[in-house]
């Protein structure tokens, strides 16, 4: 899960042509070159995975790959696309053909250029389901991609719909209409990789060669990762800084003390004990602005009583409508949370408070318990509900009060249960190990709301080939979502964006919780903060006084 922000679709049969790059960067790093005065220590957790970017869905990774890789196109604080890899990116045949021109002279960090192979090979591995990477869903518009994902496939098989015209020249046939896809060619999967990556991939995702404003130095596990700028960088995203060290954290509370004692130059995640606080704390700069990142728990179907059929439905909504959403967003966030209304967040063009059926995310006991006693009558309630959630970050509080508002509206044993570190609690929920509901939420990727809907509860998405973790599959959902990716404008695919939520609504494979503010703090040394789209710290921004 990323970092990233939303804002409009790119109308299906238009011809685009995108010049430009945005922003985006950050780091820290303990090297002992004489430059490091202005090297930024930043709050960082352990990556779920290698660094490869097509298997980067987490915060911990995605933060670091962020830094390191440049793709076809960059995003603005607003969601604006701007090339960044690419020269240019044009469409045809209603958004089932796009030929994508690539700029000269851009080399990875062990010197070898960037070429249309380098972004070619990059999607067929991450594609291919047999290298499991986890956003393979990504590429489930192009044509070939069902062919990969068949059991005994390949595991050099490419896609059918990519073909390399030339050094600079990327030719991508698609099997249905993608208005979405120059708007994610942004994102982790679409990365370029190097040829060591596909020579000795477990050495490449310990050691990543990239291409971005940043060089990768160093990762000790569970301690740090290290980075420096890219001298040879030739994008937009230039550097202010001259590195970055991500110190890795097992709680956000031992790292706010350490951001208070002067050993850590920014955190972007606040803990819950000095939510009231950091923004009166003189001795930091505190930052708290709107952002794109949502709050869920995931209930997945595979659960005793809660099936993708009648009782799963009215067990999810009775919860749903167990919760007080605007009593916990003020006694526990303290004006950084907005209740949700619906799946996406605020800054998107598609976000309505108008959506159909949005009434199971308001608070109602009688309704909850009504609800219950139906699904009770299909089949008696056994057991205990719980929902897990990663101890090093900051769900406790909020997951502990949601268990207590569920306890006490439908009289059944509910409670929490930490896990250790986001390491374990992401392994098992990437490998469908989860025996309880789960904490789950969404920094995107690329500014679409496909990026929210597609990637999180589309068919294409389950199954391990994306963020579609609770296997969640409707029929009618996906064929909204295709409907939307057809559209001719960004109008009417918000229309079909909106009807694919209200199928959500009904079957809530996610229960939406809150929107998320872009929370930050630093130091006083430490300047330049700012936010992306999505609501994530633009690292290349910071620098700080000697």
């Amino acid at each position: 899960m990323n970092t990233r922000h939303v804002t409009s679709l790119v109308a299906a049969g238009a011809a685009i042509v995108m010049l430009l790059s945005g922003c985006g960067s950050t780091g820290i790093s303990n090297s002992s070159n004489a430059s490091d005065s202005n090297i930024i220590s930043v709050y960082g957790s352990e990556p779920a995975h290698p660094l490869f970017p097509g298997n980067t869905t987490e915060a911990g990774g995605g933060k670091v790959v962020d830094q390191l890789f440049a793709g076809l196109v960059t995003y603005d604080a607003r969601g604006g696309i701007h090339n960044e890899v690419a020269d240019s990116i044009t469409s045809s045949d209603n958004a089932t053909h796009y030929v994508i021109k690539l700029k000269s002279g851009w080399k990875f960090t062990d010197g070898t250029p960037v070429t249309a192979h380098s972004f070619v090979d990059a999607w067929n591995y991450t594609a291919n389901s047999a290298n499991k990477q986890a956003s393979a869903s990504f590429f489930s518009t192009i044509a070939g991609y069902d062919d990969l994902q068949k059991p005994d496939v390949d595991p050099k098989a490419t896609l059918s719909g990519l073909t390399v015209v030339d050094d600079n020249t990327i030719d991508v046939k698609l099997s249905q209409p993608d208005s979405a896809f120059p708007v994610k060619a942004g994102s982790h999967a679409y990365m370029p990789l190097p040829e060591s990556a596909f020579k000795d991939p477990k050495k490449f995702g310990q050691h990543p060669v990239s291409n971005g404003p940043y060089k990768f130095v160093s990762w000790q596990h569970n301690h740090s990762i290290e980075m420096v700028k890219n001298p040879d960088y030739k994008g937009n995203r230039v550097a202010k800084n001259d590195g970055l060290n991500f110190k890795i954290y097992t709680s956000p509370d031992s790292a706010y003390a350490d951001l208070r004692g002067g050993n850590l130059d920014f955190t972007n995640m606040i803990p819950d004990t000095a939510l009231t606080s950091f923004q009166s704390d003189k001795s930091l700069k505190a930052y708290n602005e709107p952002g794109g990142n949502t709050l869920t728990f995931t209930i997945p179907e595979w659960l005793e009583h809660f099936g993708q059929n009648e009782e799963g439905n009215l067990r999810r909504q009775a919860i749903s409508m167990s919760i007080d959403r605007k009593t916990i967003a003020e006694k526990i966030f303290h004006g950084t949370a907005t209740p949700a209304v619906d799946f996406l967040a605020a800054p998107i063009s598609a976000y309505s408070k108008e959506l159909k059926g949005n009434e199971v995310l308001k608070y109602n006991p009688s309704k909850a318990k009504e609800l219950w006693a139906k699904a009770n009558a299909i089949s008696p309630w056994s057991g205990e509900f719980g929902i897990a959630y990663n101890a090093d970050g900051t769900a406790k509080n909020w997951v502990e009060a949601i268990c207590n508002y569920i306890k006490n509206t439908l009289d059944i044993d509910a409670k929490s249960i930490p896990m250790s570190t986001s390491d374990e609690f992401l392994s098992n929920v990437d490998s469908g190990k989860m025996t309880s509901a789960y904490r789950s939420g969404w920094g995107p990727d690329y500014p679409s709301a496909d990026n929210y809907l597609v990637q999180l509860y589309d068919s294409s998405s389950a199954d391990g080939k994306g963020g579609n973790s609770g296997n969640y599959k409707n029929p009618a959902f996906d064929a909204m979502m295709d409907k939307a990716l057809s559209a001719p404008s960004t109008e009417e695919a918000d229309k079909y964006y909106q009807q694919g939520e209200e199928i959500l609504l009904q079957d809530l494979p996610a229960i939406p919780l809150w929107n998320q503010n872009a929370t930050a703090a630093s130091t006083s040394a430490v300047s330049g903060v700012a936010f992306d789209y999505g609501g994530g710290p633009v690292f290349t921004a910071l620098t700080k006084k000697p």
